[in-house]
């Protein structure tokens, strides 16, 4: 048998072999996307349900149904009367703000420091630097109390800023990211005379903007839900956060379903609309980060 009569066959079996091959991968794809929605539907109902709870009238508030019977703002109106709610977003909003901005400020200073100089331990210091992000909050949080007391500042806004002036997560992200910055260009610009200060700001954090926009979308989330802290420090509602204004209605006579589920609502309704708008941002500082 001849090589021509040998490769007939198999020319003529290929368009039915890629046919298959099309056709299975079409089906595995419209399967993965298939899955993904439900999975996604199974995420967002708690959301909807959240809402939805949030219209139904007092009377009705334990209705099954999907869509209520009739659309109260009734919950709203007692949920801003109850609480100083307003009052409680805008200090979660200036706190989750001023964090975030302090965070990546002394982030940048660290991080440069340790992926642009060479000095006595600095791996130490670094491996140190790493080993506080182990340790949870609540190991500090009683030495932290008993600092901001002695300087009596409890029940304030500041005192619920001043633990979270450094941040070991953003120390790593950005001396990782620093490290693979292209040598080339720091020495050129310190061969036209620039000085440390000047090659962080005006060379090296401009180009990493992608990874301090992932950096501060994880940092203005993860401040805007911690509950402890304010927990622990908060006197009065009006120098509280938004997240002990939900819990205020949970007592231990029953629980305000109607109000509470407004109130999630309105405290959720800022972090929504950030992911709606920043989407791509906020699942990639997520698979930076590496948690959560």
């Amino acid at each position: 048998m001849t090589t021509e009569a040998i490769s007939r066959p198999l020319a003529a079996a290929r368009p039915r072999l890629r046919r298959k091959t099309a056709e299975g991968v079409g089906i595995n794809s419209a399967a993965g996307h298939l899955v993904m929605v439900l999975l996604s539907l199974f995420c967002l109902f708690p959301v909807y349900w959240m809402v939805v709870t949030s219209l139904r009238p007092a009377n009705a508030i334990f209705e099954t149904s999907l869509w209520p019977s009739s659309i109260s703002l009734d919950n709203y109106a007692y949920a801003l009367n109850a609480i100083p709610i307003v009052r409680m977003l805008i200090n979660t909003f200036v706190i989750s703000i001023v964090v975030t901005v302090i965070q990546l400020f002394t982030g940048l200073l660290a991080a440069y420091a340790f992926a642009r100089w060479r000095f006595r331990f600095d791996k130490l210091v670094y491996t140190a630097v790493a080993l506080t992000w182990l340790v949870p909050f609540q190991v500090v949080m009683i030495p932290n109390y008993l600092l901001v007391a002695q300087m009596g500042l409890l029940d304030s806004v500041v005192a619920l800023i001043l633990p979270h002036f450094a941040s070991a997560l953003a120390i790593l992200l950005l001396a990782q990211s620093m490290r693979g910055f292209p040598k080339e260009v720091v020495e050129a610009a310190r061969m036209d005379g620039a000085r440390s200060w000047r090659i962080l700001w005006e060379v090296m954090t401009p180009n990493l903007r992608g990874t301090i926009a992932s950096l501060a979308i994880l940092i203005f989330i993860s401040t805007w839900n911690e509950y402890f802290w304010p927990l622990l420090l908060s006197r009065t509602a009006e120098n509280s956060v938004v997240q002990i204004g939900i819990q205020m209605f949970m007592t231990s006579e029953g629980n305000a379903w109607g109000p509470l589920m407004a109130a999630s609502t309105m405290a959720s309704l800022p972090i929504l609309i950030i992911y709606i708008v920043l989407q791509r941002q906020v699942v990639q500082s997520f698979m930076k980060s590496g948690i959560r």
